[in-house]
């Protein structure tokens, strides 16, 4: 084994309620949008006077952890065999993979970067990587490598960090024995965009009974999708990273928490500008790599782990979310917004999963739904009809979008700014 002392690189609710949306709910996917330049996005600044520095425990390992153990020797994987259903011809990852995630850390002043620095054992074909996010008034940041020192778009007032551990088969070992983290307000970055949406290919995860990234076993007609990076995956009976999933012709959407990671690939956040985007660079902005290799031969037709791309889709869809939130029958284009890459005040659905409908009552015709934990984008608020829900009665309804609402009786929690009235 080599040993490195470094930054490792890497039911259903019956009948009524409640969210509320329009046969125009997304217009189809544009053009993609221009990316800002570097220079706009990222303003360099002395070092602040002093550091925050603290080391990550690794000795604690509980029920929101993935797949991974503590050993005298340290952290290491539970189980490095891959699972049978993520066989090379499948969509899925093709590792075994395992992740620590500790507590949110709360600083005694607001950062704009956060460095790691790992001591690991690794053989060759396993990986080692310590990743983090911030919290700011919007919500939790996406989750960035802090090998080379993770810059957030906004000071952030709490860090959360997590170890992820990767194997391609049971012969790859890697050993954790120290991660330590130090935060600066060394850089500031660019302001708030709206979400950013387009048009990709879905496909049916299916895998009932497996567990996904986030250590969720898989349900019947679940609720929820994978994407093809782990910076937009929420923890465990989470919505900090939701996407609002569309059939292209608006007809039919869900607002789904993202638990999985897939199709293909782990490390392609193809929603990101290509300066951001971990991996595949060279690729426009919104297309995933897997629609590239199959469609145009890019990568010579092949994934991250050199398997032959068999189609071209950048989400997959949980079995409720394909079958009863979209009313899909095969594998479609859909137009999908990735909610945490906009701003503004946010709403956690309390139960569900919710009727989405075309107005502020339960009269209305049912578009779609949201699946419960979803962090929803909370624009206004009307007076609609009186609803009891788990957590009060009330006429007051959220507006999420143009012509979208859901009964602030099934909102658990608003952050952001105040929500003022329509």
């Amino acid at each position: 084994m080599k040993v490195a002392r470094c930054c490792v690189r890497p039911a259903v609710l019956a009948a009524t309620l409640a969210l509320a949306l329009t046969v125009a709910l997304v217009p189809a996917a544009g053009p993609v949008p221009a990316a800002p330049t570097r220079g706009a996005a990222l303003n360099l600044a002395p070092a602040a006077p002093t550091a925050e520095r603290w080391s990550v425990d690794l000795s604690v390992v509980d029920g929101d952890d993935v797949n991974v153990r503590r050993t005298p020797a340290g952290l290491r994987l539970r189980d490095a065999h891959p699972s049978p259903a993520r066989a090379a011809r499948s969509p899925h990852s093709a590792a075994a993979e395992g992740i620590l995630l500790t507590a949110p850390r709360p600083l005694s002043r607001p950062v704009t970067q956060v460095r790691a620095e790992v001591t690991a054992r690794t053989a060759p074909g396993a990986t080692v990587e310590a990743q983090v996010r911030g919290w700011r008034a919007s919500g939790w940041t996406e989750w960035r490598s802090a090998a080379a020192g993770a810059v957030f778009d906004r000071p952030v007032t709490r860090v959360q960090a997590r170890v992820v551990l990767t194997a391609r088969d049971a012969r790859a070992a890697a050993t954790v024995t120290g991660v330590q983290l130090t935060a600066d307000a060394r850089a500031a970055v660019s302001a708030t965009i709206p979400a950013r949406t387009y048009r990709v290919y879905a496909t049916r995860i299916g895998l009932v009974g497996e567990t996904t990234a986030n250590g969720r076993i898989v349900q019947p007609r679940d609720h929820f999708v994978a994407l093809p990076s782990r910076r937009g995956l929420a923890p465990q009976n989470s919505g900090d990273y939701t996407v609002r999933v569309c059939t292209t012709t608006g007809s039919r959407c869900e607002y789904a928490p993202v638990w999985d990671v897939g199709p293909w690939n782990t490390r392609d956040d193809y929603w990101n500008p290509s300066w951001v985007r971990e991996n595949w660079k060279d690729l426009p902005q919104g297309r995933p790599e897997a629609q590239a290799a199959y469609q145009s031969g890019y990568n010579g037709g092949r994934d991250q782990f050199g398997r032959t791309v068999l189609n071209p889709a950048g989400i997959d869809l949980a079995d409720g979310t394909f079958w009863d939130g979209l009313q899909l029958t095969t594998n479609a284009w859909v137009d999908v917004a990735y909610l945490w890459t906009g701003g503004g005040s946010r709403g956690v659905v309390g139960d569900g999963p919710l009727n989405i409908r075309s107005g502020a009552g339960t009269g209305y015709a049912v578009r779609g739904l949201a699946a419960r934990y979803a962090n929803v984008p909370i624009e206004c608020y009307v007076t609609g009809q009186s609803v009891s829900g788990p957590y009060r009665t009330t006429t007051r309804w959220n507006r999420l979008a143009s012509g979208q609402y859901v009964s602030h009786a099934y909102i658990s929690a608003v952050y952001g700014a105040t929500v003022p009235r329509c």
